[in-house]
């Protein structure tokens, strides 16, 4: 497979996987009013590392057990990625929905290729072609206008408030783990990766998790809860973080972190599809904003 067709297919598993953490912020209505922030970071994890588990079980034999053994100078990387990456992001994302709103908080995260481009310029000595910047703003603007559906008097009113600076707190973040992940974790194989990250933040978010007292709710959180946290396991962590750690290593932090910007996108989708949203002209207009934005930054980087 030539380099070309490579990143072809790495580019459409992202999209795959932009397309699943889509479907996250749906499950996360179901999941979210009967499950407190630190509680359900903890669960989606858990269950994901036992998934991961059997997926490195079913390895061993091609790649070695060697390549999935915890090796003592990973340990720092790994309480890194596993506290900021995992833990760090997640319970300040669900925090911060508690404070601040959904449009606040969307424009905010829609700043995390950025955020990304720009840590991993500082810390990586990574050039950003302007061409690529291009792109990243174009995709920008598509999802800001995704958001406020092209209405500027929203953004005329947009303030911060703590859970804007806890979002905030989140992209950054999301970007440290990305630009960490692809200048220490090149040696370690993509699955070992996601497994010890996950292992780790189930483990540190244990004592946050006691604080909410979980044995006081979570006998009446009902099946679609349950649901919901289950999708969020199998398909925007197992299978979104894996293809992001690959795409990681083959394309970049900043290029894979594109990605994100089709989040909207597939949202607007998803809540025609499951919510019955009316879906608007001007939607189908930015929708291809976000889209030709990722392509320039691809094609062009």
């Amino acid at each position: 497979m030539n380099e070309s067709s490579k990143h072809t297919k790495i580019y459409l598993l992202m999209v795959l996987a932009a397309f699943f953490w889509s479907g996250a912020f749906i499950a996360g209505k179901f999941a979210v009013p009967y499950i407190p922030p630190c509680t359900l970071t903890f669960l989606r994890f858990f269950f994901a590392v036992i998934i991961l588990y059997f997926v490195m079980k079913a390895h061993n034999k091609k790649l070695g057990e060697e390549a999935f053994y915890l090796k003592k100078e990973h340990i720092p990387f790994f309480l890194f990625t596993g506290i900021v990456g995992m833990i760090g992001y997640h319970i300040l994302f669900f925090s911060s929905l508690q404070y601040t709103t959904a449009i606040n908080s969307s424009v905010i995260g829609a700043a995390n290729p950025i955020v990304t481009t720009i840590i991993a310029s500082i810390l990586l000595k990574s050039k950003v072609p302007p061409k690529q910047l291009l792109g990243i703003l174009l995709s920008f603007l598509g999802v800001i206008l995704t958001i406020t559906s092209a209405d500027l008097k929203v953004l005329t009113s947009f303030s911060f408030n703590r859970g804007d600076l806890l979002m905030l707190a989140a992209v950054l973040c999301w970007a440290a783990y990305a630009v960490v992940s692809k200048s220490k974790g090149n040696s370690i194989n993509p699955i070992a990766l996601t497994y010890y990250s996950f292992l780790f933040c189930c483990f540190f978010s244990l004592p946050l998790v006691i604080l909410e007292k979980p044995w006081t709710f979570i006998h009446q959180i009902p099946i679609s809860a349950w649901a919901a946290t289950l999708y969020m396991s199998i398909f925007a962590s197992v299978i979104g973080y894996l293809v992001q750690q690959m795409a990681i290593k083959e394309i970049g932090p900043s290029r894979s972190s594109v990605f994100v910007n089709l989040v909207p996108v597939f949202s607007i989708i998803l809540a025609v599809i499951i919510l019955g949203e009316e879906l608007v002209f001007i939607k189908v207009i930015t929708a291809a904003l976000i889209i030709a934005g990722v392509y320039i930054c691809q094609k062009f980087s």
